[in-house]
């Protein structure tokens, strides 16, 4: 059998789930069937929906388009309050704003954002995709939208600033999903019985929560960020599980992202697993 073809995110909080992947000695055994590259957010998706990737870390609004995809149980990049990594930063308060630059680089945050003004701030405004550079985001528009590691080390003092997250949770009550792992029905057949796919993705988040130390000051060179800023985050504001109360905000997104059209109507979430379970993402 040839390897699977894992397409991960190049952001700091994906680091943790490809723990085992770069790092222990279960490196090396997990190359003899997987094989993985990073890149960007939409990037993933556009490579599982290509089948140029197995397995990708895909942003949630991309489920709602590629079909014949199952889910990794329990692994998933949330937020359970703020996150401070999908921030919408404007010169003018958010109900004034009427055009929004947002980052080329996922579906998820920019569905999350429309759903954010349309449905609760109760706005429209126009959006244009741009390169995460806050101050070109602002020099033609009301806002910009930042995420992940841009968002992380913009410099946003002076200006109205919105956790997504944030204001999700604080009209649902609920967390957010930003992205999870799938995987290609096409590619299942190719999987030894003998390789427990969901417990290499669930162990190797396991390992990496083990290590947040160690990768908050590899990283804190990288990012020019404070260790303790990054250990932070990747305790407190980034939730790498997949619960309950994950699912049911990710089912509400859904639903909503829908009734503002944003997004089309979301098929059943398949996990991976015995009995292939399943959950209605549309309920």
């Amino acid at each position: 059998m040839g390897q699977l073809r894992i397409s991960a995110i190049s952001f700091l909080n994906t680091v943790p789930l490809m723990w085992d992947f770069e790092n222990e000695e279960s490196a090396t055994a997990l190359k003899e069937h997987f094989d993985f590259r990073y890149t960007i957010p939409s990037k993933c998706a556009q490579e599982l929906l290509a089948g140029s990737a197995d397995i990708g870390i895909i942003p949630v609004a991309a489920y709602t388009t590629i079909p014949g995809l199952v889910v990794i149980p329990d692994v998933a990049i949330a937020s359970k309050n703020q996150v401070r990594s999908i921030l919408l930063v404007s010169k003018v308060p958010v109900e004034k704003i009427r055009n929004v630059a947002v980052d080329h680089s996922s579906r998820t945050s920019t569905a999350l954002l429309k759903v954010f003004l349309k449905k609760f701030v109760g706005i429209d405004p126009g959006f244009t995709e741009q390169s995460p550079d806050l101050d070109e985001m602002l020099r033609w528009h009301d806002a910009g939208m930042l995420i992940g590691d841009p968002a992380l080390q913009a410099k946003i003092t002076g200006y109205h600033v919105y956790d997504l997250a944030e204001q999700w949770h604080r009209w649902t009550m609920l967390p957010f999903v930003f992205a999870f792992w799938a995987i290609r029905n096409a590619a299942l057949q190719a999987i030894p019985a003998s390789v427990d796919v969901s417990a290499v993705f669930q162990q190797s988040r396991d390992h990496g929560l083990q290590h947040i130390p160690e990768i908050a000051e590899s990283w804190s060179v990288k990012l020019n960020l404070n260790p303790v800023t990054i250990e932070e985050y990747l305790t407190t504001n980034i939730d790498y599980s997949l619960d309950q109360a994950n699912l049911d905000g990710l089912k509400l997104f859904y639903r909503y992202a829908a009734e503002c059209n944003v997004l089309p109507p979301a098929p059943e979430i398949n996990f991976l697993g015995n009995g292939s379970l399943s959950e209605k993402a549309t309920h």
